[in-house]
């Protein structure tokens, strides 16, 4: 039977409290340095001091996952490596909702100009509406904003040119504490040190349909790990995971699976040690699936009820999510900590996918929210 145990304060300090070897993964979404929303906690990305202590809680060869936000990866990852992790992969999650918040540079020299704007050119794009000729085609509506014409040389020249991308995938550091002895050794000594990768494939029903969104490894159809996979197993689950939005599945391009059998003595097949021996993958039958690239990869659907009534945490992230990394990294029966709770998405997944979980969280608003969500 799994156990929930939540505890309110620092993260530095609780984690002091905690026995050596005594969680087997984290799965955390700590600050990323970013100040979002002005937000205190946010100040910074945690220090290799707080790291060092996950590190000494985890059993040799746990796994840390750690979101990110893209300008300050490095930061998170170098400190994580930095308190002894060896890093291992980075898992990119797509998503579509991102609104990129970029600077108008025809707009801020205009303004620094003192030049107003007068002729309309169009409406917002960001309201339904569109550039529609030179203004005499519609009727100004106070309700849609309207674009505006440059007003001096300097603003016509830079029009159209921005200060940043629209924000579409935040990063996933996945490191592992280092191992006691080989993978076989430690994983039979402490039940850690590898990842689920059966139980986090893709079912094969998926891989038929035209807009799939769930899938595995690569375009080819062939797992990077090798190995003879069926559709009925599912694809070899990859670093890269999208939401499944509209937005994010047009990016795809329609792509075939694998279309003959194998023999397994292919030289494609073929990856050599590091002896320089070479092993083929076992034999495979034609998969023979069509329909968009974005069935290789695991989706995470979030529903609108997920992040649960009065929850004002601003980065929740989607409990399937959660499920699917939580499972990645952790054995049956094992303890999953997050030492930056927030409103409790770990420990929701992962009490759903039946492990323990220890949370920490200092803040006593969010710290309620996460009983309620975990508990509820």
């Amino acid at each position: 039977m799994s156990n929930v145990i939540l505890k309110f304060g620092d993260c530095l300090q609780v984690l002091r409290s905690m026995s050596d070897c005594s969680v087997d993964s984290i799965v955390t979404d700590p600050p990323y340095g970013l100040s979002f929303m002005g937000k205190k906690w946010d100040y910074d990305v945690p220090s290799v001091e707080v790291w060092a202590e996950c590190l000494r809680v985890l059993k040799p060869g746990g796994h840390l996952l750690a979101f990110a936000g893209t300008r300050t990866q490095h930061r998170m990852a170098v400190r994580i490596e930095d308190a002894g992790f060896e890093i291992r992969d980075m898992i990119a999650w797509v998503y579509g909702s991102g609104f990129p918040k970029s600077l108008d540079v025809s707009k801020a020299i205009d303004k620094a100009a003192g030049a107003e704007r007068t002729e309309v050119v169009g409406k917002s794009r960001r309201h339904g509406g569109g550039v529609v000729g030179n203004g005499s085609s519609y009727e100004v509506s106070p309700e849609v904003p309207m674009l505006y014409a440059p007003a001096t040389d300097s603003a016509r020249q830079w029009q159209g040119w921005g200060t940043a991308l629209k924000p579409a995938l935040e990063p996933i550091t996945v490191a592992r504490k280092p191992l006691v002895g080989t993978v076989a050794e430690n994983v039979l000594a402490h039940g850690t040190g590898a990842l689920n990768i059966d139980g986090c494939r893709v079912p094969g029903a998926y891989e038929t349909r035209d807009r799939a969104t769930d899938g595995g490894s690569s375009m080819f159809g062939l797992g990077a790990g090798g190995g003879a996979f069926v559709p009925t197993e599912g694809r070899w689950p990859a670093n890269l995971i999208h939401d499944g939005s509209e937005e994010v599945l047009a990016g795809f391009p329609q792509a075939k699976g694998q279309q003959g059998a194998t023999t397994g003595t292919e030289p494609s097949s073929k990856t050599a040690n590091a002896f320089g021996e070479f092993s083929g993958r076992a034999p495979s039958e034609p998969r023979g699936d069509t329909g968009s690239a974005a069935r290789f990869f695991y989706c995470a659907k979030a529903s609108k009820s997920d992040r649960g009534d009065g929850n004002t945490h601003p980065t929740v992230k989607p409990t399937d999510l959660m499920r699917y990394l939580c499972r990645l990294v952790t054995p049956p029966g094992g303890t999953v900590l997050d030492p930056f709770m927030g409103s409790g998405s770990t420990g929701k997944a992962a009490r759903q996918e039946g492990f323990s979980f220890v949370g920490i969280e200092r803040d006593a608003n969010y710290f309620v929210l996460a009983n309620q969500r975990i508990f509820g």
